[in-house]
This record gives C-alpha cells, sequence and structure tokens, in this order.
C-alpha cells in the first residue's frame, strides 16, 4: 500500500451497537528510529484531567508487508513505537459511549467523536498537514457528515469522504457529527453557517434560524470581522439536557429538544428558549475569545497535563457577560428581560459564601480541582469565574462608559485584544487588560480593577448600576427550591436545602451554610421522605411551609444511604439573598446601551 506524504488518518463507525470506533493511522517512512504517539489528557475549553486514553480498546503497529511492529507504553497516554524509519501503520478501537460535548459517542442513531480523544498525535509529524478519511456505518442508511474540518476537492459537504486539517491541532479541533440530522443553513457577513440538530425536535426553523443570525451579527460586528470561513452550530437534543464546548469554527451544544421555539406561540420567547440562544451566543463569542484571544498559558496549548492560568475569570467571565447582553443588543430581548437575566447571574454569585472564601483570579487557577469536580460545599465554599467573572465585566463596560464620557466601552477593550493578541498569537497577561482598562478609561484604574480581581467580598455594583439609571435591591427568594426573586413583600418560608424530587422523596442537591436544613443536620444526597408525619413531594412540601407559621419547628425524618433518622428543623423567613433589577431612569439607561 502507497503512503501519501502527509499524516493519514481513517476513521469507521465499525460497531454502533458496541459503540466502538475503528481508527488506523498510515504514517509515512521517517528519518526516526522511534515514533512517538500520544492522545491528550484534556481538551481546550474543558479544563479537567479526562484521561481519554482510558477508552483506546486495542492496539496494534505494522509494517506495510504486515508483519507486526514493535511497541510499549511509557505511560497512560503515551507510546513509542519501533518503526526504524520505516512507514508503519496503526490500528486501534475507542470504545464511544459519552453523551457529553466532550469525547465520542456511537450507537445505532448517532455518532459523534472529538479527535482529542480519538486520534493519536504522532509527535514527529504534529506540525505537518494530515487528512482524515471518514466511513460511514455498514448496514445503516441516511447517514451524513456534519464538521468544520475542511473538505477534499472530491468531498462535498455533508458527505462520507476525506476531510483536511493543517496539522494535528486543528485536526482535532473541528469535532464531528454523524447521524441523520436536521440542518439549516443560513449566511452572515458573507459567511456560511451551520444549525445542525442530532435528535428529534419542533422547532420554529425561521425563527430560530433568525434569531441566531442576529447573534452572529452582532458578534462580527463587534470585532469587525469573522475569523473563519465557516462556523457550525452542532446540537444533541436529548430529554433533558445542557452544555456547550466551543472551537475554532465549530462548537458542540448539549440541549433539551424543547429548548427551540414552540411554532405554535411565536410571540413567546420562554426561559428555555432564552438559555438555548444564550448558550449558542457563549460559545460563538468564544470563537474569538479564547480560541484566539486567549492566556499566555496556553501559547501554545500542553494537553497533557493540567495548565493554570488566572485568566479564566476573562476568557469565561467577558464571555458569560456578553452571552446574555447580546440577545438584548441583537433586539430578541427586551431590557427589562435582559435585567431579569442579569440579576439571575448575581444571586447565583451572592446566594452563597464562596465569594467571601476564593477571589476569582483564584477561582480561576483551581479550575481543575474545585470548579471541575466540585463537592458537596461548593455552594458555600467557591466561587464560579463564569458568574462573578460576569460581574467583573459588567463592572468594566460601565466604569469605561462612565469615565470616558460614553466614548468608550468594554467593546473597544475587545477589538484592542483582537488586533493585539487575538490576530498575532500572543497570549494575554493581565497587565494587557490593565492596560486596555486605563487607556479607554481615560484613567488610571488599575487598583479598583486588581482590588475586583483579589478580593474576596461582596461585589457591590448597586452604586454603579445607579449611574446608568438601574435600581439594585436585595429580596427573599421566591420559593424553597429556587433562587428566583420573590416579586412581593410577603414572608417566604426558608430550609437553605434544595434537591430533586424522585419517586421516594426529596433527595438534597446543595445546603446554603448557616441554614435551617444546615442546623438540622441534613446533608448532600439525603433523601427527605416526611415532614411533620406527611409524605414529601415538591408540592406537599410547597403545600407545607405555605400553611406553617414562621419560626415553627417540624419534625423531618430521611433516609441517609440505607438508615432512617429523624431530625428538626425550623421554618424561617427567606434570607434577602435574591438580586432584583429595576429601570430607575430611562435617559441614564442610554449610558449603558448605547452602542458606539
Amino acid at each position: 500500500m502507497a503512503h501519501k506524504s502527509p499524516v493519514s488518518y481513517r476513521i469507521a463507525p465499525t460497531n454502533p451497537n458496541a459503540h466502538v470506533f475503528t481508527i488506523h493511522i498510515d504514517i509515512p517512512a521517517h528519518n526516526s528510529e522511534q515514533l512517538h504517539l500520544a492522545l491528550p489528557s484534556w481538551l481546550p475549553g474543558s479544563y479537567m484531567i479526562r484521561d481519554f486514553a482510558k477508552n483506546i480498546i486495542t492496539f496494534k503497529a505494522s509494517f506495510d508487508d504486515g508483519s507486526a511492529v514493535s511497541f510499549y507504553k511509557t505511560d497512560k497516554q503515551n507510546w513509542v513505537i519501533q518503526n526504524n524509519g520505516r512507514a508503519v501503520f496503526i490500528e486501534y478501537q475507542v470504545y464511544a459511549f459519552d453523551l457529553s460535548v466532550r469525547t465520542a459517542y456511537l450507537d445505532n442513531q448517532r455518532g459523534f467523536f472529538n479527535g482529542s480523544s480519538t486520534l493519536l498525535e504522532v509527535k514527529e509529524l504534529a506540525q505537518h498537514s494530515c487528512s482524515l478519511h471518514i466511513s460511514p456505518p455498514e448496514g445503516i442508511t441516511g447517514w451524513r457528515v456534519a464538521t468544520g474540518l475542511t473538505r477534499a476537492k472530491q468531498t462535498d459537504i455533508y458527505k462520507f469522504g476525506e476531510y483536511l486539517a493543517k496539522d494535528y491541532q486543528h485536526l482535532i479541533d473541528c469535532p464531528v457529527e454523524l447521524g441523520n440530522f436536521d440542518v439549516l443553513e443560513f449566511t452572515v457577513e458573507d459567511v456560511p453557517h451551520y444549525l445542525v440538530f442530532a435528535g428529534k425536535h419542533f422547532a420554529d426553523k425561521a425563527r430560530l434560524t433568525k434569531d441566531v443570525a442576529k447573534l452572529c451579527k452582532h458578534h462580527i460586528q463587534l470585532f469587525g470581522e469573522a475569523p473563519f470561513k465557516e462556523y457550525w452550530f452542532i446540537t444533541n437534543l436529548l430529554g433533558n439536557g445542557f452544555g456547550g464546548l466551543e472551537h475554532k469554527n465549530s462548537t458542540i451544544l448539549v440541549a433539551s429538544r424543547f429548548d427551540l421555539p414552540n411554532p405554535n406561540k411565536p410571540r413567546e420567547t420562554s426561559d428555555n428558549y432564552k438559555t438555548f440562544l444564550s448558550l449558542c451566543s457563549h460559545e460563538y463569542f468564544h470563537a474569538w475569545n479564547v480560541c484566539r484571544i486567549k492566556p499566555e498559558e496556553f501559547v501554545p496549548y500542553d494537553l497533557s497535563k493540567e495548565v493554570h492560568t488566572t485568566q479564566l475569570w476573562a476568557y469565561e467571565g467577558i464571555t458569560s457577560y456578553y452571552d446574555d447582553f447580546s440577545l438584548y443588543r441583537a433586539g430578541i430581548i427586551s431590557f427589562e428581560d435582559y435585567l431579569n437575566l442579569l440579576a439571575k447571574t448575581m444571586t447565583r454569585v451572592h446566594r452563597g459564601d464562596g465569594e467571601l472564601k476564593q477571589s476569582v483570579k483564584d477561582s480561576s487557577f483551581d479550575t481543575w480541582t474545585k470548579f471541575y469536580k466540585q463537592g458537596p460545599d461548593a455552594v458555600n465554599n467557591i466561587v464560579s469565574y463564569y458568574t462573578k467573572g460576569s460581574l467583573v465585566a459588567l463592572w468594566l463596560d460601565l466604569t469605561i462608559r462612565l469615565h470616558s464620557n460614553q466614548q468608550h466601552s468594554l467593546d473597544d477593550v475587545m477589538r484592542l485584544l483582537w488586533q493585539q493578541h487575538g490576530k498575532t498569537g500572543i497570549g494575554t497577561n493581565e497587565q494587557d487588560f490593565v492596560n486596555a482598562l486605563n487607556q479607554f478609561a481615560m484613567q488610571d484604574l488599575a487598583k479598583d480593577f486588581k482590588n475586583h480581581l483579589n478580593s474576596m467580598a461582596r461585589m457591590d455594583l448597586s452604586e454603579l448600576l445607579s449611574q446608568v439609571g438601574v435600581k439594585l435591591d436585595k429580596r427573599a427568594y421566591d420559593a424553597i427550591n429556587s433562587i428566583a426573586v420573590s416579586k412581593s413583600i410577603d414572608k417566604k418560608p426558608y430550609l437553605g436545602a434544595f434537591y430533586q424530587e424522585q419517586p421516594q422523596g426529596l433527595k438534597i442537591t446543595a445546603i446554603e451554610q448557616d441554614s435551617p436544613a444546615e442546623k438540622a443536620g441534613l446533608s448532600i444526597d439525603d433523601v427527605i421522605v416526611a415532614i411533620d408525619m406527611m409524605k414529601m413531594n415538591d408540592k406537599s412540601l410547597k403545600q407545607l411551609l405555605a400553611h406553617t407559621q414562621l419560626n415553627s419547628t417540624l419534625t423531618c425524618h430521611y433516609f441517609r444511604d440505607d438508615l432512617f433518622i429523624e431530625t428538626e428543623i425550623q421554618v424561617v423567613d427567606s434570607p434577602k439573598k435574591a438580586i432584583n433589577l429595576a429601570i430607575e431612569d430611562k435617559l441614564k439607561n442610554s449610558i449603558w446601551l448605547t452602542i458606539k
């Protein structure tokens, strides 16, 4: 068999019912006695060691005459091939049964893979161009291919066949969806976009296309250009699910099939649909902010080990600020709707004490162990660099607007970072953000800015919001299992335990510090079966508490593992932890909402 000059990969869904992909790598003759093959431990955008190599089932290597090649492993993810300078054929199988956006999945309904979890790197040839031939499954018809990889000349869009990558990093940055999926096509600023949906859905397709196109146009115009020639939104629709992962010209999303716009309610923008659009907005914004503008520690990525940075507050936080705000700026939701979304974000930050124990920079640095491996103490002991970072971004935007007399905004910072870092490939450090802030705010605000990054204190934005015509006040939670703000002044019963309803009772998922639930000795994973001698489900608990005098003490029965335990729990008024935002002065609102 003749070898092509680039490294040639072939992948086939050889046994969908067993969830197995088979991969071949044709490696040309190379002036080296050994070749080193490796699979990443993690992938960009998801900061946790994933150990993808654990899913490799079989592995063998041979020369072109069929004779076996000697090889050995040096650790869990690295192979050494004794090729003696000759061309080598590698064949291995990967077990694919992860429905998340991070790894790979295969059954008789669809297939999906990230190259980082399936395609081995040939280290000696990692900088060379390579090809990937994608084969259809045997015995299954109607499947197509969706990917941001470059199509070879003989491969039409959506077709199985040969795809091209400029190097290994490019190859693994373009995930691939296989199956009988639905596609919506549209063009924004002369760039073709593809909305791919795997799974049954009932969406108002015209509305969905129009809304996502508005968001794409907003982001492209904000940065001044699109850094890709085409873009793919690839969504796996489940009965219940949520998630996303960014790539340079695509994103992989997981959503509920009922999150999409209802064709029977053309004037309704449900909370679930807002969440889906915000997810699209977030991952698309990442095409600039983190895929190209990125921390200096990520240039280049070392996917073999943890890589720490204190800058994720900027890359996830700023992106989280723009994801919801862009829904308003693109004309999809009202300003009042946006303020409600922002209030929920602020409530998530302020509800626990993590903000008092961890700075947003430390949260960024500790993401590998504290954010992606959250323990039962997370609500009380860590702060999210997504949500707290978005509040820092809000502070940056409003501060720049006010100090520059509306001449500049956070938009200018992002455009500057794009020109100086995104287009040049030079990674950022903290001082780059300080310099940009001072430049556009027209004065030195480094001290205030660094205080927000390093502080372990509540971030009070009430005065800043007041200057742009928005009133912030703190209210009770609306319900015992919700962080939504109460719209009334009535007292609201509070336990401080959040739960999921199950057939046997209410399984606790989180407990707030110093709450009645904590004082009663309840813990994560306890299952409450009865309170005040009444069987508990979500409805019965709400009815009971609605008819119980505040400061009453009730008997609570619950299971911890297989032990049946009794305790006493006090019903108190909800603490004022929920944030409410309201328009106070529409004229002042223009300071925030005007786009220069």
